[in-house]
C-alpha cells in the first residue's frame, strides 16, 4: 500500500496530518471520514450535495472540476476561488502534501 500525507485544516483551524492511501481509489471526502474529521458527504460522493466543500490551500495542480462539481459549488455557501468538492479529489501520489481547509457549514 502506498500512502501520502494530506494536511486537513478543520473548521476550528486545527491542522490534521493524515495518511491517505493512493491504491484504493479513495477521495478526499472518504479520507476525512476515515479519520473522523467533520465532513458529511451526504450524497455519498456523487457531487450532488456540496457537504464535502473544502478549499485547496496548497499549490497542487488538480484536475479541472467537472460540470456537475461546478453546478454544486454554484449552490454552496462560502464559495471561494479555491473551492472544490472533496468527493471529486482522488488520492494520487502527486498530491503528497496537499493542504485543504474544510469549508464552513451553512447555518
Amino acid at each position: 500500500m502506498s500512502d501520502i500525507i494530506v494536511h486537513i485544516i478543520d473548521r476550528e483551524g486545527v491542522q490534521h496530518d493524515v495518511a491517505a492511501p493512493t491504491d484504493m481509489n479513495m477521495n478526499l471526502m472518504e479520507v476525512c471520514q476515515a479519520h473522523e474529521l467533520p465532513i458529511k458527504g451526504t450524497c455519498g460522493g456523487m457531487a450532488m450535495c456540496a457537504s464535502c466543500h473544502c478549499y485547496i490551500e496548497s499549490d497542487h495542480v488538480l484536475k479541472e472540476p467537472s460540470e456537475d462539481e461546478e453546478d454544486m459549488l454554484d449552490q454552496a455557501f462560502f464559495v471561494e476561488d479555491n473551492s472544490r468538492l472533496g468527493c471529486q479529489i482522488f488520492m494520487k501520489e502527486k498530491l503528497e502534501g496537499l493542504t485543504v481547509r474544510l469549508a464552513g457549514e451553512s447555518e
